[in-house]
């Protein structure tokens, strides 16, 4: 296609970022960010929706890298989960078997795909080191009445065999197998949400202008019809509930110091639905002696939703290896930036807010908001359906990085549409993306060695547009500050090669490109006789007199005479430029049959 070789550049810089260690080296000196994609699934490897979502994430990531902050950017799986157990029970294995083979896959195209995640900070909801704390906290909340058992009728899915809360179910039927739900009479473990009710209704003021407006509407409208959040499911690979049934003594927690109840080694057919929890069947792990009086009493059979483990798991990242609580309280802190699906509005997300308020009571954090900022990305389409293996229209994200390049596919994710909107893949062109970076790459074939002084007009543009692309990513409208990038290419490629001034603004565009095309810039940066590690070679300082908007004075006319003077950007478009002039007072109320346009210095109205 073009002489663009991007498999060698991805072979020579992804060992030398991580021999580098670039994003997992912290300056407490700095200010922090700390920036959290919703964590993944491991139900495969990576695909097209991955990949947008986190090509997103990681510009911001790195922008506020660049910028000097001190940023966390962490990773981590949601792997408890009905999909594993599933697979199991096909397979003839154990859960975690599936699921952790699934996490290896997923984290080396994590690492191929380039995302400045802080390795250190992984973490899996199904390690027994993680649900250790979730069942810790289970216990606060029962302590406090807000976990509680009660018989209710509760939504069940007749295929999974397994209790919904109602946020999953849609239209009547089971979001993730889209079965019938019918109504049955259980005894099931609730969460005490409504309790909340009126905090996370009255706190929603503080994420105005932070979080998506339909995102915040979403929630209104859902939490005055809100139930207490049934959190029991009769499957397998979850977190056990830590409560011990005696006849004499009733529920009863599993003493801390006792923490974690581990799961029994079930697998295969043992692990089959059968309207209870596979866990009723390991009589061995199920009988235990009460931890109040000693007798003989039995294990809570059901398992916690998974909506749980995800509820808090933010709190965990900057030290999860602590070991003296759920999070280190030296780091636990708010999220900066959030990003994710809107489809989480009435879940994952109004059960973070619930659980970081219950907290902040505990005296746990100081926040009662878990996330200051969020974005939600739209999804990648095919045709204008939902991508989907049952109708075989699945566009493989490892073959697109194969033909196009890693750099390619995250510049056309980014470069489709504004983040909150979907991305129709048939729309894209990924080819397209190649040839942009061919182009950029080829400016470092011929580029002076000193960066000093030069064409004044390209140096304009080039602070010019760097204001522009800084203010556009601060907006969080990351395809526009591409189409920006892509001006200051073609500004550079139109200069002469000799140009002291075409060395600032090649070395500008390799370090803004390094958001979007970490591999290529980084080339660029060593053929520009840098060491390694563009990623923190910090932002380019835009001189605010370059950078201005040039201005010249437009006068207005009024059948050949000067009746009012503007002054205009000297870039107006002729369209612009007539708008202004007809709203100026000298023409604001005239019949106007015609108007001569000579953009930026003329403007001549007829009446």
């Amino acid at each position: 296609m073009t002489g663009y070789d991007f498999r060698a550049l991805q072979e020579r810089w992804l060992p030398v970022w991580e021999s580098l260690g670039l994003f997992a080296t912290h300056d407490p000196a700095r200010e922090r960010r700390y920036l959290v994609d919703m964590f993944a699934y491991p139900s495969g490897d990576l695909h097209m929706g991955h990949a947008e979502a986190y090509a997103i994430g990681d510009v911001i990531a790195r922008y506020w890298t660049q910028q000097g902050f001190d940023v966390l950017h962490p990773v981590g799986w949601d792997s408890f989960g009905l999909p594993a157990e599933n697979a199991a029970i096909r397979r003839d294995q154990h859960p975690a078997d599936w699921t952790y083979a699934n996490i290896a896959t997923q984290a080396e195209s994590f690492r191929r795909y380039a995302i400045s995640f802080d390795w250190a900070t992984r973490l899996h909801t199904s390690d027994p080191s993680y649900y250790r704390w979730t069942q810790w906290l289970f216990l606060r909340f029962f302590e406090r009445g807000l976990a509680y058992r009660a018989r209710a009728a509760v939504n069940w899915c007749p295929a999974d065999r397994t209790v919904l809360a109602n946020e999953q179910v849609i239209a009547g039927r089971c979001e993730r197998c889209g079965s019938e739900v019918i109504q049955r009479e259980l005894t099931q473990w609730f969460l005490r949400i409504t309790a909340y009710a009126d905090r996370l209704l009255a706190d929603m003021s503080e994420l105005e202008g932070r979080w998506p407006a339909h995102i915040l509407t979403m929630q209104r409208n859902w939490i005055p019809g809100l139930h207490d959040w049934l959190i029991s499911r009769q499957r397998y690979w979850g977190c056990p509930i830590p409560i011990v049934h005696c006849f004499a003594c009733g529920e009863v927690p599993v003493p801390d110091d006792e923490l974690p109840v581990r799961l029994p080694d079930l697998r295969g057919a043992e692990l089959a639905p059968k309207d209870v929890s596979p866990l009723a069947a390991a009589t061995d792990w199920v009988s235990v002696a009460c931890p109040n009086c000693g007798s003989q009493a039995k294990r809570d059979t059901d398992t916690i939703d998974t909506f749980v483990d995800s509820s808090w798991y933010f709190l965990r990242y900057p030290n999860p290896a602590y070991d003296q609580g759920p999070f280190d309280p030296a780091t636990v802190r708010p999220v900066d930036q959030y990003f994710g699906g809107p489809e989480h509005a009435v879940m994952h997300l109004l059960y973070a807010r619930f659980f970081t308020k219950v907290l902040y009571d505990l005296g746990l954090v100081d926040f009662t908001e878990p996330f200051r900022a969020l974005t939600t990305q739209g999804h990648v389409i095919l045709n204008g359906a939902a991508m989907s293996k049952t109708k075989g229209n699945m566009v493989d994200l490892g073959e697109q990085i194969e033909r196009y390049g890693v750099d390619a596919v995250r510049v056309a994710m980014v470069f489709a549409g504004p983040p909150e909107e979907d991305i129709d893949w048939a729309d894209i062109s990924p080819g397209g993306s190649v040839r942009f970076l061919s182009r950029t790459l080829s400016l470092t074939d011929r580029v002076p060695t000193v960066a000093v002084g030069g064409d004044t007009e390209l140096r304009r543009s080039t602070h010019r547009l760097l204001r522009v692309i800084t203010e556009l990513i601060e907006a969080r409208r990351l395809n526009v500050a591409i189409a920006r990038l892509m001006e200051l290419v073609t500004a550079a490629r139109e200069a002469p090669a000799d140009d002291p001034a075409r060395r600032e603004t090649v070395e500008a565009i390799a370090v803004v490109l390094s958001l979007f095309a970490p591999y290529t810039a980084e080339e660029m940066w060593s053929r520009l006789g840098h060491p390694p590690g563009i990623a923190k070679a910090g932002w380019p300082i835009i001189d605010p007199t370059l950078a201005a908007e040039r201005t010249v004075v437009c006068a207005v006319q009024v059948n050949g005479k000067v009746r009012d003077r503007l002054e205009v950007p000297a870039d107006i478009t002729e369209a612009d430029l007539t708008a202004l002039a007809l709203a100026s007072p000298a023409v604001a109320g005239l019949s106007v049959t015609r108007t001569i346009v000579r953009p930026p210095e003329l403007v001549n109205v007829v009446v």
